[in-house]
């Protein structure tokens, strides 16, 4: 059984910055891609960003390219997602979550295996 925790979110400021960390355990998460999901309010669950199992590809939504960077660290078993320059409108629960088929894809539906969530806050 995979398992996965999410933690470091929190309310920031507009503009400011805050890393999300993804810690998985089980016996398949070091050949699992990585994705990271929001869901705001009255909203569907959207994909952010994902990584592959080796850490060689990722993968961004429009949407935070060139402000969010994702990252893993195979040691600590775990997927950051470092997001810069944050926006109001980035306010949501972030879900982390794992394909054992490493597809690199940015719909839920690619992923088995979902994280309980942490949520961003972006306000003034």
């Amino acid at each position: 059984q995979l398992q996965l925790v999410e933690s470091g979110g929190g309310l920031v400021q507009p503009g400011g910055s805050l890393r999300l960390a993804c810690t998985a355990s089980g016996f398949t998460c070091d050949y699992s891609g990585i994705g990271w999901f929001r869901q705001a309010p009255g909203k569907e669950r959207e994909g952010v960003s994902c990584i592959s199992s080796r850490g060689s590809s990722t993968n961004y939504a429009d949407s935070v390219k060139g402000r969010f960077t994702i990252s893993r660290d195979h040691a600590k078993r775990t997927v950051y997602l470092q997001m810069n320059s944050l926006k109001p409108e980035d306010t949501a629960v972030y879900y982390c979550a794992a394909d054992i088929h490493d597809k690199m894809a940015l719909w839920a539906g690619a992923y088995e295996y979902w994280g309980r969530g942490t949520q961003v806050t972006v306000s003034s």
